[in-house]
C-alpha cells in the first residue's frame, strides 16, 4: 500500500455522495432519496503537501508526485444490511478491502432533507451502521471458526488462532467492536489476518449545515464526539455542502470564499490528516531532477522497510540511507549544501524513519 484507502459509509442522506464529491471533484449522483448510490464510487485524492513544491523547486524536478488517498462511496447501509436488506451484503464487502472507514453522521435539522428514520438521531444512526458491521464480522468468525474445526483435529498448531476467534465470537455477540477487544499481540496478529470491519479505526464525519460554521459545532455534533472518545475514535466536524461549492471553485477563489467565512482550511485537509494519524502514517520525501515525491509509511517503519515502499529490490539490496531533514534541505539549499553544513547523516538499515526525512537510498 502506497496510498490509504477510506470507505465512506452512513445512512441514506446524511451527506455521503456531497461530501464524496466534493473529496473527488467527481459527479457521483447525489439524491435525496436512498439507494441513490448502487456501485461503489472510487476517487483517488492527493494529498496537500506544502513541502514538495519547495522542495522540487530546490531539486529542479520534472515531476511532483504527492501521497494519495483512495475514497471508496458506499451505498447508504440500512438496518438489516448484513442479511441482506437495501442492497445488503455487497457493499459490506467493498468496505473490507479499505484500511479505515469513514462513517458520516447526518448533524443537521433540515425539514427538505428526509431522513431514512424520520427524525435526526446521530447516536441511533450509528448504532444500526455499527451493528451491521458486527453482525457481518459474527457471519464471518463463524464461518472461519467452522472450518478450523474440521483442520483443528490434524493441525494442532491452529489451536491457538481457534480460541482467538471464539474470544472474538463472545465479543461481537455482546454487540462490541472487534478494536475494543483487549487482546495479546498474539491474538492481534491473529485477527489481523482477516479482514475484519469491526476491527479498522473509524473516523466519524459529522456533516454540519451551514448554519453552524465557521464553528462547525451545535449539540448534535458534541453527541457524536461523547460517543467516539468512548470508542477511541475521531470526529472531524465537516459541511459537505460547503466542501462541494468549494470543489467547484480555482485553488485561489476557494482560499478567498473559505477566509470570508472565517475558515482556515477545506474541511477535506482536515478529513485527509486526521486519516493520516488515525491510522499513524507519516511521510518521508525523495527528491531529485526527475521527481519529488511524497512516500506515506506507517510511523515506526525502519529505513529498510521505507526502501521497500520505492521498490522490493531496493528494500532487499540496501546498503545505507541518506537522510537530511526537509528543514535543513531548505535551509541549505539541498542536499549537497546539506552535506557541506554537516547536516546529512549516514543511516543503517535500523533507522527509524521521522516524517519529513527525505532520503536517499544506497543498494546493490
Amino acid at each position: 500500500m502506497v496510498g490509504l484507502s477510506c470507505g465512506i459509509v452512513g445512512l441514506p442522506n446524511v451527506g455521503k455522495s456531497t461530501l464524496f464529491n466534493a473529496l473527488t471533484r467527481k459527479a457521483a449522483a447525489a439524491a435525496n432519496y436512498p439507494f441513490c448510490t448502487i456501485d461503489p464510487n472510487v476517487g483517488i485524492v492527493d494529498v496537500e503537501d506544502p513541502r514538495l513544491p519547495i522542495l522540487s523547486a530546490i531539486s529542479g524536478s520534472r515531476k511532483l508526485v504527492p501521497a494519495t488517498v483512495t475514497f471508496v462511496d458506499i451505498a447508504g447501509l440500512v438496518k438489516g444490511a448484513s442479511e441482506g436488506e437495501g442492497l445488503g451484503n455487497k457493499f459490506l464487502t467493498n468496505i473490507r478491502e479499505t484500511d479505515a472507514i469513514v462513517h458520516v453522521v447526518r448533524a443537521f435539522e433540515e425539514g427538505d432533507v428526509i431522513h431514512v428514520a424520520g427524525k435526526v438521531d446521530p447516536i441511533a444512526d450509528i448504532e444500526v451502521i455499527n451493528l451491521e458491521l458486527v453482525l457481518s464480522d459474527l457471519q464471518m468468525a463463524e464461518n472461519i471458526l467452522q472450518k478450523l474445526e474440521k483442520q483443528i483435529k490434524t493441525k494442532k498448531e491452529l489451536l491457538p488462532l481457534y480460541q482467538t476467534l471464539q474470544k472474538a465470537i463472545t465479543h461481537l455477540n455482546q454487540n462490541q467492536p472487534l478494536r475494543t477487544l483487549p487482546t495479546t499481540p498474539e491474538e492481534k496478529e491473529h485477527l489481523a489476518c482477516y479482514t475484519f470491519l469491526t476491527n479498522k479505526k473509524v473516523l466519524y464525519a459529522a456533516n454540519v449545515d451551514e448554519g453552524s460554521l465557521p464553528s462547525l459545532e451545535n449539540d448534535l455534533v458534541k453527541k457524536i464526539r461523547a460517543y467516539a472518545e468512548k470508542e477511541g475514535n475521531s470526529v472531524i466536524p465537516i459541511c459537505a455542502k460547503l466542501e462541494e461549492e468549494l470543489a467547484q471553485l480555482s485553488p485561489a477563489e476557494a482560499k478567498e470564499y473559505l477566509q470570508s467565512l472565517g475558515l482556515k482550511e477545506t474541511g477535506l485537509n482536515r478529513l485527509i490528516q486526521a486519516a493520516f494519524s488515525t491510522l499513524d502514517l507519516i511521510t518521508y520525501l525523495t527528491t531529485g531532477e526527475i521527481e519529488t515525491r511524497a512516500w506515506p509509511i506507517p510511523k515506526g517503519s525502519t529505513a529498510q522497510e521505507a526502501a521497500g515502499k520505492i521498490h522490493t529490490d531496493i528494500q532487499k539490496g540496501f546498503i545505507r540511507a541518506e537522510v537530511v531533514s526537509y528543514d535543513n534541505m531548505v535551509t541549505h539549499k539541498g542536499r549537497v549544501g546539506a552535506r557541506d553544513a554537516g547536516q546529512a547523516r549516514s543511516e543503517g538499515k535500523e533507522y527509524i524513519v521521522q516524517d519529513g526525512d527525505v532520503i536517499q537510498f544506497y543498494h546493490n
